[in-house]
């Protein structure tokens, strides 16, 4: 059960038996049907997950109460909302299931515990934090810089196993478009 998250932890250091065991000790297996939430907006994400089997979807929301897609989570991704796990803060986007998904579950505490009590823990969290930062700023330059066909093509990229996945009002809303430009937009591309 735990080989995945063991895994997806030595691409970035190296572990020995005994930290394997650790990792393995303060991860909790949990379940989640479609449409629950791993965290709701406005909760404090007191959890950082690891998805063995399933997908999630960041979203937030506008103040016309329109969703707004920011990211997708699959198997073999870390899930959580970092900026509230940090700082205990109000979460201001949610995570919900779109699948029926199991993620392995490390509390804040139990995660300072790897920091702290494995050899390069501290050198992981470094490493996951320098992967986020760069991912997030290549995701805000898209949403900035780039037209929505670029965008979804940045999508078909980072993602190119979850197009049938994934319901398309999702994807063009992580795109920035209407489903009708996001079919328009496909149509083009495949001519």
């Amino acid at each position: 059960m735990y080989t995945n998250l063991i895994a997806a932890i030595e691409h970035f250091i190296r572990l020995d038996d005994t930290e394997k065991d650790l990792i393995s000790s303060l991860a909790v297996s949990k379940t989640y049907a479609k449409g629950d939430y791993f965290l709701r907006t406005g909760q404090v994400c007191r959890d950082v997950g690891f998805i063995e089997k399933g997908l999630v979807r960041y979203y937030g929301t506008k103040d016309n109460g329109e969703e707004i897609t920011l990211h997708f989570g699959k198997e073999n991704d870390f899930t959580s909302n970092y900026q509230s796990f940090l700082d205990h803060s109000a979460s201001q986007r949610s995570i919900q299931c779109l699948e029926a998904t199991e993620i392995l579950v490390i509390s804040y505490d139990n995660l300072q515990r790897l920091y702290n009590e494995v050899k390069e823990g501290q050198k992981f969290g470094r490493l996951v934090c320098e992967y986020l930062y760069l991912q997030a700023i290549s995701q805000i330059a898209s949403m900035y810089a780039d037209e929505p066909e670029q965008r979804y093509l940045n999508f078909v990229n980072e993602y190119p196993d979850l197009q049938q996945r994934i319901p398309q009002y999702y994807i063009s809303s992580y795109v920035g478009v209407k489903p009708p430009s996001l079919s328009r937009i496909r149509k083009r591309l495949t001519l």
